[in-house]
């Protein structure tokens, strides 16, 4: 969009979801995803149609109709992440890379960016299927087994997969450790402040990890919490002039490329900093530990009927009724769902999905026990367990 100068774009995609979820993404100028009213007014001139009012063009002739114009070519997409890269110093680390497309779109791009900077790259489940083949695309630990396998086996550097539209990346480090979206926000915020000598703030969602919120103060930064929804981080990013910002879910931007998620940019930014560091990913990740402290979070999601989610509604949101917890609140928020700050630093988040039937619980402390607990706690206070 930003190369041709285009107002919007559009994406079919089913994202990190199955198939059956496919869907249409909605992008405005700079990458960023649509705000609200832009999908809400689209939705409503879409519910007013009839089958009169839609016109089709037949498919062989779609390539040569006066009104599309097909762009094959992804060289200004690479060649715009290579420009931002210090790719002499990756060159020169001679990295081992696996990576897993699960089935998607990132390896043309992915897999020429890093080998152009001269790392020795393995891809696993590369061909292109629309059924991501047959497993939820998401780049989670429960569905990146073989990359773990593989990384191990072949004692690579780093494990990478990207989900089906390649915004979201999941990580494995040199021990076959998962590194969550938290801890790749984490360590990439680091890399820009003290490895690029950038400045800034972080944009995180309330869901996300709070240790960004110690990486910023050790920095004389700050970190601004946003509604779940990437559109709120690319609108406070502009804001702030913030260097980086991200979701617990997968998603992260960084100033400079476009306003939306994009894992590749992610993915290739996390191998320029491992080369930079000439350390493990793992060493750098116990440092990280070791500076900042350490966050476990817990995340949990529950189905529901219509009329259940009814009863939760009048529960959480209109007579906010809380449980006790095991430390003293500190306050809450109800800026999107409800988010209990604890006395200790945690804290705990209930909030209907956006794009799922499902109430999700998050809970964030010191251990992952005492996430745990938090979370049970607003489970059996809620009655979401028999």
């Amino acid at each position: 969009m930003r190369n041709k100068g285009c107002g919007y774009g559009m994406a079919v995609t089913a994202s990190h979801n199955p198939a059956s979820y496919n869907g249409i993404k909605v992008f405005t100028e700079g990458g960023r995803d649509a705000a609200a009213e832009i999908t809400d007014s689209l939705q409503q001139e879409i519910n007013a149609l009839t089958d009169a009012d839609v016109r089709s063009v037949p498919t062989h002739e779609v390539r040569t109709h006066r009104l599309v114009t097909v762009q094959t070519s992804m060289n200004w997409y690479i060649d715009a992440i290579l420009d931002q890269l210090d790719v002499d110093t990756i060159r020169h680390q001679h990295l081992r890379i696996v990576l897993d497309p699960m089935f998607g779109v990132s390896q043309t791009c992915l897999q020429t960016i890093l080998m152009t900077a001269r790392c020795d790259v393995e891809v696993i489940h590369s061909r292109h299927d629309a059924l991501f083949g047959g497993r939820m695309p998401s780049p989670q630990m429960e569905t990146l087994h073989e990359l773990r396998r593989a990384v191990l086996e072949q004692g690579a550097d780093i494990g990478m997969a990207t989900d089906g539209d390649a915004d979201r990346l999941g990580i494995f480090d040199d021990r076959g450790n998962y590194l969550s979206a938290n801890q790749l926000m984490v360590l990439l915020y680091e890399y820009l402040l003290t490895g690029k000598g950038w400045s800034g703030d972080v944009v995180r969602n309330l869901a996300t990890t709070h240790l960004l919120d110690r990486v910023a103060a050790a920095h004389g930064q700050q970190c601004h919490e946003v509604p779940v929804g990437f559109k709120h981080i690319s609108a406070k990013m502009t804001e702030t002039g913030a260097v980086i910002g991200g979701e617990s879910s997968g998603g992260l931007t960084v100033r400079g490329h476009i306003a939306g998620k994009d894992g590749v940019y992610a993915g290739s930014l996390l191998v320029e900093m491992l080369a930079h560091s000439g350390r493990k990913l793992s060493e750098l990740w116990d440092e990280v530990v070791e500076r900042y402290g350490r966050l476990e979070m817990v995340e949990t999601a529950w189905e529901f009927t219509p009329a259940r989610r009814a009863e939760l509604m009048a529960t959480l949101f209109d007579r906010r009724e809380l449980p006790g917890f095991d430390v003293e609140v500190e306050h809450t928020s109800y800026l999107d769902g409800v988010k209990v700050f604890l006395a200790d630093g945690g804290w705990l988040v209930a909030r209907f999905s956006g794009t799922e039937p499902v109430l999700r619980i998050f809970a964030e402390r010191e251990t992952e026990e005492q996430a745990r607990a938090t979370v049970d706690r607003m489970v059996e206070f809620q009655g979401l367990v028999d």
